[in-house]
């Protein structure tokens, strides 16, 4: 045998020995630290040096049972740390064995899918940038109480998993490169439950003579310059095209939202009728000054409930969906803060912290029952008490309002502050179609 090969052996034996000897002292350790924390189990209450017999004691006084509590709180810290050690040492046994974190991640995380699978939850199992994309990911450090685990899951829709030759065309592309032009296809696998989509790794594309926006204030009331986005995913190629489209024929999301010089837009909320529209002012005037100050409006078109809260001191998240439009595009474009995020989506806020939540059109008949109460308690939820709930113009059937509606609103909780039903007459009074707006307020008891 050759004097390299021996070298070799040599080392190898040193290495199992360097291993063999960590594994040995960590076990000692372990047997030495659950010994601590077994005795801890039986107290010496001090003075007498006698100790407390939980089986066979029937009068412990406050004194022993605090004394007690207080060890079994000593036993629980140590015992968390001798996790932490536990896992550290592991670690660093994986590193002394070689063993690639990458590999151990993917067969992580395969392991996990195939048990998804079993549970027909990812079928078939997933590979590729798919699989990166799902998860699970081991956590570098090992477990951490913050999250109570060692794996890290990244959020992806529950509805991901119904699709998935749509999911795997909405992964399909070169890691590092160009992001493919196809957000419309991910808006509709967005709204089919894929909500949120898994992360990629690409980068999106920047439209060509990009132009810096329009300062504010004036950014709020102007047209951004076309090179701003990119339109392949829009009928029309330019803004003049949007403003335009009130005037033609056919069905467009929020028709007119894009004309802010000579459409309605610019006069919206800004005169209260006493019935079912309410202004701006009046309804900020039911609260102290100054004390509405950050809120939300769901399914807010191209902004402008927001640029109009913005000019009286007050910040808004407009969400919006981009029907064949650049909606969000556009609302950013304003020098507000867009949110593309659909109406099954729970509102990502914390509890208790928005002062106004605001929707017009958008919360109607056509939400499914149970989907529309969720939507509500979710509002419930994400206002301070004393907080606002603008309703505004919500649509129904005459028959659904007393029977399905009124009864869902009351049973949420909110105190009325306005409540104004009037019928929808455009399409005739035959179709008995009704509006309601209503200003509500959670209760700060």
């Amino acid at each position: 045998m050759s004097r390299k090969p021996r070298d070799q052996q040599r080392k190898s034996c040193r290495s199992r020995a360097l291993v063999l000897l960590i594994v040995v002292a960590t076990n000692t350790a372990t047997f030495l630290l659950f010994s601590d924390a077994s005795s801890a189990i039986g107290i010496r209450s001090g003075e007498h040096g006698r100790c407390i017999t939980f089986w066979n004691s029937t009068k412990l006084s406050l004194r022993d049972i605090n004394i007690t509590e207080y060890a079994l709180a000593a036993s629980r810290d140590e015992l968390l740390h001798l996790h932490d050690r536990l896992v550290t040492a592991s670690s660093l046994v994986v590193t002394l064995l070689g063993i690639n974190d990458t590999s151990s991640n993917m067969a992580a995380a395969r392991d996990e899918q195939k048990h998804a699978a079993a549970d027909g939850l990812w079928q078939p199992e997933l590979t590729g940038e798919l699989q990166l994309a799902v998860g699970p990911h081991k956590l570098p450090l090992g477990f951490t109480k913050n999250l109570g685990s060692d794996q890290l899951f990244p959020a992806v829709g529950q509805g991901c998993r119904l699709f998935p030759d749509e999911l795997e065309r909405y992964m399909n592309y070169k890691p590092g490169g160009e992001c493919p032009s196809d957000e419309q296809f991910s808006q509709r696998l967005m709204l089919k439950g894929c909500e949120p989509l898994p992360r990629r790794r690409c980068r999106t594309r920047s439209p060509a003579g990009y132009a810096e926006p329009t300062p504010l204030p004036a950014s709020l009331w102007s047209m951004p310059p076309d090179t701003s986005i990119m339109w392949d995913a829009y009928t029309c190629k330019n803004y003049s095209c949007l403003a335009n489209r009130s005037k033609s024929k056919g069905f467009y999301d929020c028709k007119d939202c894009f004309d802010l010089r000579n459409g309605r837009e610019k006069g919206r909320w800004m005169r209260d009728d006493g019935a079912l529209s309410y202004s701006i002012d009046a309804v900020l005037a039911t609260k102290p000054n100054g004390t509405v100050r950050i809120g939300l409006d769901i399914g807010g078109g191209s902004g402008t409930f927001a640029a109009r809260m913005q000019e009286r001191g007050v910040t808004v998240v407009t969400t919006s969906m981009n029907f064949d439009g650049p909606f969000n595009s556009f609302i950013a474009s304003r020098g507000l803060v867009p949110m593309h995020l659909s109406i099954a989506h729970r509102l990502p806020f914390f509890d208790g912290t928005l002062d106004i939540v605001h929707s017009m059109h958008v919360l109607s008949h056509w939400i499914p029952d149970a989907m529309l109460e969720f939507a509500l308690f979710d509002i419930y939820r994400v206002l301070r008490p004393g907080g606002l709930f603008w309703l505004d113009h919500f649509f129904c059937l005459g028959t659904q309002m007393n029977t399905t509606y009124v009864p869902m609103f009351n049973q949420i909780g909110f105190n009325k502050v306005r409540w104004n039903a009037r019928r929808k007459l455009d399409r005739g009074i035959k179709m008995n179609e009704w509006y309601l707006s209503a200003l509500l307020e959670k209760p700060t008891t």
